[in-house]
């Protein structure tokens, strides 16, 4: 029984002229046009050869030349004079109002092996995808398609591929689960890497998928050939080019159970041919493949650490970014020690500046609430904390650190009571041990310290110039103005610097690049953040992101400005305008070097805003901050305060 075809309408009478070629698209199918000598063909769109479009070729001396390589075809017959591999045709009417090809009905699509990626990705909770679409990931592409047609995920086009990797980066410090950032291969695929390496570094889950050139190719130096698995051996802990016999249902639930372990980067390298292999298997899941973390301390471990607090006179608990899902037990915690309590910079906000123990940020972004209260501890409790240089915990004051990753326990230097745990499990044990704690009320401490550097932020307040407004200006507006519950992306650079020291949170939840601190993460960071608000996660939905950058990092992806547009992102962007890398030109005169190349030159980021689609406002005094910030967090979409700032008034 012969398949059944429909005749559809392709072209006016007048479209072709005589002698001309075009390619059309019919029921996802494309043809090549002809009309030579009188007479309408169509054939099938693709040389035999290489796959050249025959519709962009042309008709010479009678002969249709195919534009990649010179072969030649009748126009109408589709036969190379000469040979046996010519191409289809498929038959054509002239109507009275068109001419018609005749289309076979299309058969249901098979199944394929990036149908099973993709439904397994799904099962494991991804429900977010940050990428590119291109010639060698278009069978992937496929498959996410369908599942953003059946709402299973949010696929997001982005302009460059770094911001992909970013946004994917941001959405697994954000929530803990993984995103996908997608990509083709060769270059696109190179592009993920910084936005990967934030991730890595960082401990954010993320699932990359790359495509890669014909597995018959690989090895023979073809267009867009990189040794994808070589590249990213660096920063993925768990990789793999998957091939045609691949069990790609368990190969995808190795990746995200290794994304989340790690936590880090799988990486999953598609080779062409494979992405559309017809395939029935079964798609993976998590049941039975994860265990929990709840890990509880070793006892000895836990009655050195419980005896210790017990005994402390001013005892101060310091939270890094690994403490952030279990914040509610460690404020219970320190309010039955009248502990105060610091953070790290990747950890601003875990704790509010309103709270009676907060004490906000320690270290080279921090405040002087923060380091008084470090200098006068008799005991530090540090939970998921690195011990960075930049954070400056001290070495010198006994100390008990709280860990899940048993290498971060005493990694720069030895601490007295190294306990191994997850964080939240540890200190509820702990807390259970406190009857008959010794700790003085810290509380009168912390508000004096906070009544102190209140004043000098608003004597800072006061310095003027010409050259642009003060972030001290600005972030004691954006501390009463920005939403309490948003989520906030910052940037590298001075801006970063800044809203460390002067912004007070209350409930915000602040996102950042740490460990390697890459310029240009904070409008990617924030497409990532308004991802996560879009799903049904409770602790972030309906949630405002207010994000933060230099105009030395807002230059490096202002593209994405198109992406939120297009995506209409519920994105507030601020960005500190001074005309140059200001943190650059103070370190070279730090270091006493001549300040050199640090200058930029910017367009109007705000006039960039509104040609784009988006609200831009700029703001060049402080009397109009307040009415400009209210009118971009009230704005249902993509909004980008433009304020000049002097860099030297920080």
């Amino acid at each position: 029984m012969s398949a059944s075809r429909t005749w559809l309408k392709v072209a006016e009478l007048d479209e072709l002229p005589e002698g001309r070629v075009k390619s059309i698209t019919c029921e996802r199918r494309r043809f090549c046009l002809t009309h030579h000598e009188g007479q309408y063909a169509a054939l099938d769109d693709a040389c035999p050869h290489q796959g050249g479009p025959l519709g962009e070729g042309s008709i010479e001396n009678g002969l249709l030349r195919c534009p990649w390589h010179g072969w030649d075809f009748d126009p109408l017959t589709g036969n190379p004079p000469g040979y046996d591999d010519g191409v289809d045709t498929h038959p054509v009417e002239v109507r009275e109002d068109g001419v018609y090809i005749a289309v076979l009905d299309p058969e249901p699509a098979p199944r394929t092996s990036s149908d099973v990626i993709a439904e397994t990705l799904v099962n494991w909770g991804v429900d977010s995808v940050f990428g590119m679409v291109g010639h060698s990931n278009l069978g992937m592409a496929e498959a996410f398609r369908l599942q953003e047609q059946a709402g299973r995920i949010r696929y997001v086009g982005i302009r460059h591929e770094g911001a992909a990797a970013f946004a994917a980066s941001a959405y697994g410090k954000l929530t803990g689960r993984p995103a996908v950032c997608f990509a083709i291969a060769g270059p696109g695929a190179t592009n993920l890497l910084t936005g990967l390496w934030d991730a890595h570094v960082d401990r954010s889950p993320v699932v990359a998928i790359t495509g890669q050139v014909p597995s018959k190719l690989m090895g023979r130096a073809a267009f867009q050939e990189v040794d994808l698995v070589a590249a990213f051996g660096g920063v993925a802990v768990w990789g793999n080019q998957l091939a045609a016999t691949s069990d790609f249902g368990e190969q995808t639930t190795l990746a995200c159970k290794h994304a989340l372990l790690g936590p880090g980067v799988s990486h999953v390298v598609l080779p062409d041919e494979v992405q559309v292999i017809p395939n029935e298997g079964t798609a993976g899941s998590p049941a039975g493949r994860i265990a929990s973390a709840s890990i509880s301390p070793p006892a000895d471990a836990l009655k050195e650490a419980a005896q210790r607090l017990r005994e402390a006179k001013r005892p101060v608990i310091v939270v890094g970014h690994g403490a952030r899902f279990s914040m509610d037990a460690v404020l219970d915690l320190a309010e039955h020690l009248n502990a105060p309590v610091l953070t790290t910079f990747k950890a601003k906000g875990q704790v509010s500046d309103r709270h009676s123990l907060g004490c906000g940020v320690l270290g080279r972004s921090g405040t002087p609430v923060a380091s008084w209260m470090m200098n006068e501890a008799d005991l530090l409790l540090v939970l998921g904390a690195s011990f960075s240089n930049h954070t400056g915990i001290s070495s010198k004051t006994p100390t008990i650190q709280v860990d899940l990753d048993r290498a971060q326990l005493g990694r720069f230097h030895a601490v007295d009571v190294p306990v191994w745990g997850e964080i939240g499990v540890t200190v509820q044990a702990l807390h259970r041990c406190m009857e008959g704690a010794a700790a003085v009320d810290q509380r009168p401490d912390v508000a004096e310290r906070w009544r102190i550097w209140r004043d000098e932020k608003r004597r800072r307040m006061g310095e003027t110039s010409e050259l642009g407004l003060s972030a001290a200006v600005l972030f004691e507006a954006m501390t009463r103005l920005v939403p309490a519950d948003a989520i906030m992306p910052v940037d590298v650079g001075n801006n970063t610097y800044s809203f460390g020291r002067y912004f007070e949170c209350k409930g915000q939840t602040v996102l950042m690049s740490g460990y390697l601190g890459s310029i240009g993460f904070g409008l990617p960071a924030a497409m990532g953040a308004w991802a996560a608000t879009q799903g049904e996660d409770p602790r972030f939905s309906g949630r405002k992101v207010v994000s933060l950058s230099g105009d030395g990092g807002l230059g490096q992806y202002l593209a994405e400005v198109t992406t939120a547009v297009r995506h209409s992102m519920d994105i507030t962007h601020v960005v500190m305008n001074n005309g140059e890398l200001g943190k650059i030109s103070k370190e070279q005169r730090a270091g006493h070097w001549d300040v050199w190349q640090t200058g930029l030159v910017n367009p109007s980021f705000a006039a960039f805003a509104e040609q784009c689609g988006a609200l831009g406002i700029r703001v060049s005094r402080g009397d109009e901050l307040d009415a400009a910030l209210t009118k971009a967090i009230a704005h249902e979409g993509p909004a980008l305060v433009e304020v000049i700032t002097d860099a030297a008034l920080l």
